[in-house]
């Protein structure tokens, strides 16, 4: 079973940038492709971004496309979102997930573990 455990997050002013990183225990990360989500208050999860096990194949919602980077490290099983010209608008609890079949990465309900989330607060 694993387990990701999400930092990076923070306070920043608009346009500004924040690195996003979440660690999995266990020795079969590879295995796993993943994904970031957020949700703000109020508002549902919604999807940001995937990769797929070796990296090679990556996905962003339209929001977030051109301003987030997605990428992984699997000897340190890490997976990374750095994300640039940060808006208000991207304000939320942030949070990876791993998906063993690695299909439909663009929904929440095909993820098998998730972390526990990472609040990200861009002021304007």
């Amino acid at each position: 079973q694993a387990q990701l455990v999400e930092s990076g997050g923070g306070l920043v002013q608009a346009g500004g940038s924040l690195r996003l990183s979440c660690t999995a225990s266990g020795r079969t990360f590879s295995r796993y492709a993943m994904g970031w989500f957020r949700q703000a208050p109020g508002k549902e999860r919604e999807f940001v971004a995937a990769i797929s096990r070796n990296g090679a194949n990556t996905d962003y919602s339209d929001s977030v496309k051109g301003r987030f980077t997605i990428s992984r490290d699997n000897a340190g099983r890490t997976v990374y979102l750095q994300m640039n010209s940060l808006k208000p608008e991207d304000t939320a609890v942030y949070s990876c997930a791993a998906d063993f079949l690695g299909t439909k990465l663009r929904s929440s309900d095909e993820y098998d573990y998730w972390g526990q989330g990472t609040q990200v607060t861009v002021s304007s």
